[in-house]
């Protein structure tokens, strides 16, 4: 599906999926969880699901002969991060607006984790008190205007590049990959569960699972706060790269899964079970997941299990998307562990 387009390579390769067997035991052993690193896919700056998306970008930035990467994103975003060492490793400046999304106020939140390594790797990162919204900014505009006015020629990536034409890409190459271990494990994957904010992993998996019908067994985790607009997020990013990629038929909305039931308080604060999920993942399996978006899909998956919502004798893969860095700004929830 994705022969035609243009790819840069940033990633290893295909990303290790695991067997989780401790944590499956500790759901009540009735289904079997395995796990896709989608955190283990680079060397550039502890990698994550943005890069997948990166890499159908790139190539556009660099045809566009501009000279500066400008993105979007809260205080401790790992897009921002990734697209600031993206920018370090194809030789462009990068120029980015870290806004004021979380209401939280960790001592050290704006200076440890994603924000430290965006700023070592030499993007010009700069805070503003802007509240969260998935969409367009006003922000991320005025940046690129500064760049034009300073004489540079900037390259417009939103917000999890998910608004970008090519941001779905990734995602659907994610399905294709999936498809190819399923084939050497010697089985299929019953449920895919994902995290969902902006909204483009969800819709490219959703677009690269749809070729095999299977495109209902992707079950997005919200965790926005804002389900409806992220739902008509996921929507558009899901019908433009169904075009591009010629799918041949249209997805329909029951193809599209968003649970929105574990994002509360907010975006980027975690609840109680979310801190509990985290735990559990770590103390069963060593895996890491962070407060923001990774340990909502875990504490959605983990309950979803528990109301039985997957058949007995399923086999579900948790879509790692990395995002662990941002556990730094969040120190005081564990420091007992």
């Amino acid at each position: 599906m994705l022969q035609k387009f243009e790819r840069y390579p940033l990633t290893f390769g295909p990303t290790p999926i695991e067997p989780l067997p401790r944590l499956s035991q500790a759901l009540g052993g009735k289904v079997e969880i395995f796990a896709k690193r989608e955190d283990c896919n680079s060397g550039l700056a502890m990698g994550g699901n943005k890069l997948r998306k990166l890499e159908y970008i790139v190539p556009d930035a660099i045809a566009s002969g501009a000279d500066t990467l400008v993105s979007i994103g809260g205080v401790q975003s790992n897009h921002t991060r990734m697209v600031a060492a993206t920018a370090a490793k194809i030789g462009m400046k990068c120029r980015l607006v870290q806004e004021k999304w979380v209401p939280h106020y960790d001592a050290v939140y704006d200076r440890v984790g994603n924000i430290l390594m965006t700023r070592l790797m030499g993007a010009d990162s700069r805070l503003v008190e802007d509240g969260f919204d998935i969409g367009i900014r006003k922000s991320w505009e005025d940046a690129m205007q500064e760049v034009r006015d300073s004489g540079g020629v900037p390259y417009g990536i939103p917000a999890g590049a998910s608004v970008h034409k090519y941001g779905g890409l990734g995602y659907v190459g994610f399905a294709e990959e999936v498809r190819a271990q399923e084939k050497e494990l010697g089985f299929k994957f019953d449920y895919i569960v994902v995290c969902v904010v902006t909204g483009s992993t969800q819709a490219g998996m959703i677009v690269g699972f749809a070729a095999d019908d299977r495109a209902d067994r992707v079950i997005g985790i919200d965790a926005s706060g804002t389900p409806e607009q992220t739902r008509t997020q996921v929507r558009e990013i899901v019908d433009r790269t169904a075009d591009l990629v010629e799918l041949g038929r249209p997805v329909r909305d029951d193809e599209i899964v968003i649970n929105p039931d574990y994002a509360y308080p907010a975006y980027g604060v975690p609840s109680e079970e979310t801190n509990d999920a985290i735990r559990l993942a770590a103390r069963t399996e060593a895996m890491i997941t962070d407060p923001v978006y990774e340990g909502k899909s875990m504490q959605g998956m983990i309950d979803l299990v528990g109301k039985g919502f997957f058949f007995e004798g399923a086999r579900v893969l948790y879509a790692h998307l990395g995002g662990v860095p941002a556990i730094n700004g969040y120190s005081y929830y564990y420091k007992e562990g």
